[in-house]
């Protein structure tokens, strides 16, 4: 894999780290989980920027939200019992199928 793309990776899964903890926190109520929202929230800022020295910044920020909201989605039906039916299934499969139309589309250019 291209380093940039691990540093994009590294982005992606501290991004969710971040959302997770501001979940944990209930509206900033518990301590730990409000300041660790900051701390992941900062590093994969570092890791993104430090990604887009050689990554297309639409390619790039579109692989970042994409699977960011594929991960919290996931992580809300599993981890928080959120509900799931087959639109929110469906929407998130056209989620994934964008990311990676947008990322063969830059290599096909």
């Amino acid at each position: 894999m291209n380093y940039y793309y691990t540093l994009l990776l590294l982005a992606i899964v501290f991004e969710v780290f971040g959302t997770t903890c501001m979940k944990l926190s209930e509206g900033f109520s518990k301590m730990l989980p409000s300041i660790l929202i900051f701390v992941f929230y900062a590093i994969s800022f570092t890791f993104f920027t430090f990604a887009l020295k050689k990554l297309d910044v639409s390619i790039a920020y579109a692989i970042w939200a994409g699977l960011g909201t594929a991960l919290i989605t996931i992580i809300g039906i599993y981890g928080f019992k959120e509900p799931v039916n087959a639109m929110k299934m469906a929407s998130l499969f056209l989620v994934v199928i964008g990311v990676v139309g947008l990322n063969l589309s830059d290599r096909l250019s």
